[in-house]
């Protein structure tokens, strides 16, 4: 169905109805509308979401699907899996020289390869706005190493709590960024390095529970 492959490609890309509807210079109200199948998108707008979600506009309509993807792009790959148990936490600190997981919120489902390397993360606060809200759930792949430009949960500092920003790579340093531009990003450099911990990379985010 038209409506579903184009709200999953939308969430593949982390990108909300109101920042869709900007790039096509259309009311947020008709995104929404062509997300439940209440109306239906002219072929030129089919075209320019299909460039804007970097997905084939055939992807799109159903016409093929993408060779190893179940269903439009991104997280969806891991819908091949059986559905697992993943615990939920609401905080992540590091210390000792080990990641410590607290506040356990129970479990909730999902599709994934290898569920013992995965953990839900209650995502606290506003730093990452319009994408992310307060409550929402963030699926993070346990990992100590992310590539430039991933999100991930992080924590700086021995007794720091984990924070989840996008990771960025610049030079010498490493900057976390939020997306809410009323927040000002972390640089860390130097020795402060030795304080940055890795706990995972967000692969999937969902809306709040």
């Amino acid at each position: 169905m038209f409506a579903e492959r184009l709200k999953e490609a939308r969430k593949a890309k982390r990108y909300s109805q109101a920042e869709v509807s900007k790039m096509l210079g259309v009311t947020q109200q008709a995104v929404g509308k062509w997300e439940t199948g209440r109306s239906t998108p002219d072929p030129q707008t089919v075209a320019r979401l299909a460039e804007i979600l970097d997905t084939p506009s055939d992807v799109l309509l159903g016409l093929r699907k993408e060779p190893g993807v179940s269903a439009a792009v991104g997280r969806n790959a891991f819908s091949r899996y059986t559905e697992s148990q993943i615990p939920v936490v609401g905080t992540v600190r590091a210390g000792y020289g080990a990641l410590a997981f607290e506040e356990d919120y129970g479990k909730e489902y999902a599709c994934v390869k290898d569920p013992k390397n995965y953990f839900f993360l209650v995502v606290k606060g506003d730093s990452m706005e319009p994408r992310i809200s307060d409550g929402d759930l963030a699926l993070v792949h346990r990992q100590n190493t992310l590539d430039n430009g991933d999100l991930g949960v992080l924590v700086y500092g021995a007794d720091g709590e984990g924070t989840l920003k996008k990771y960025i790579q610049r030079g010498n340093s490493v900057v976390l960024q939020p997306f809410n531009p009323a927040y000002d990003e972390m640089v860390i450099k130097g020795e402060e390095l030795d304080h940055l911990y890795i706990a995972g990379k967000v692969v999937e985010t969902k809306a709040k529970w």
